[in-house]
């Protein structure tokens, strides 16, 4: 119903859609500006930099098109509007997903995937493998996930927090702009908990620096690159009964 109702009007849907490209564009105009000052960041290229902003751009699109307006549910919480919700034959956190669905948000999916295509194109050194051509579209699936996982929890946060969309993007679009840069540059305890505590870094870190030949962070070892599949399966099972579990929580407002 959304998607039809956008696409009634054409041209403004291209503008909207153009908008958010160029908006989204602007994280990659900040690395270019930094590499117009120095030649490489924490040790890694500009193509390097360029490969993991467009992995974790790619995925963090996808998760957001798909469950960003998940970040609305307090709103619902709060005035009661969920109950509209509950009694309708389909399942809650689709129609949840769907509200307001933007298909603007196209444009950051775009975006991310031009910089990644390009930065494939213009890596030096990298020897290609079948293993590692086939670890690319893995990790920004699997990446797609997890930080849908994350959004969803976040989300079931708000069953109790009522209005906490800050917290939830925090990890979210925070963490998507932390993944864009390499965890050199960044303090060994930061890095620690994107792998341990919250475990982003299986976005796009740990398979990508496998990819580009370059040792795991914090000392993980070789076949940490290929558990991003296992990472986004565990946090989806646990954001799943996060969410069953604020559902079964919810009592309205009594009005």
């Amino acid at each position: 119903m959304w998607v039809r109702s956008t696409m009634t009007y054409r041209f403004s849907f291209v503008m909207t859609l153009l908008a958010n490209f160029v908006a989204t564009g602007f994280d990659f105009v900040v690395i270019l500006l930094m590499f117009g000052q120095v030649r490489g960041l924490g040790g890694f290229s500009f193509a390097e930099v360029a490969f993991l902003y467009g992995t974790t751009a790619t995925a963090f699109g996808l998760a957001d098109m798909a469950l960003g307006q998940t970040q609305r549910l307090g709103r619902r919480v709060r005035d009661g509007t969920l109950d509209t919700l509950l009694v309708r034959p389909a399942p809650v956190l689709a129609q949840v997903a769907a509200d307001r669905f933007a298909l603007r948000r196209l444009g950051r999916v775009s975006q991310g995937l031009l910089v990644l295509v390009w930065s494939l194109v213009v890596l030096d050194g990298v020897e290609w493998t079948p293993v590692k051509v086939a670890l690319v579209p893995l990790m920004v699936v699997c990446g797609a996930l997890i930080f849908a996982a994350v959004m969803v929890a976040g989300a079931a946060f708000q069953f109790l927090a009522q209005d906490a969309a800050e917290v939830s993007n925090a990890f979210t679009y925070g963490g998507n702009t932390l993944l864009q840069y390499p965890p050199t540059v960044f303090a060994t305890d930061l890095v620690r908990g994107v792998v341990c505590v919250v475990p982003l870094a299986f976005v796009n870190w740990v398979p990508a620096l496998y990819v580009l030949g370059r040792p795991a962070p914090v000392g993980l070892p070789g076949w940490a690159a290929f558990a991003s599949p296992v990472v986004a399966v565990v946090l989806g099972a646990l954001a799943g009964l996060a969410w069953r579990f604020g559902v079964r929580s919810y009592r309205s407002t009594g009005s």
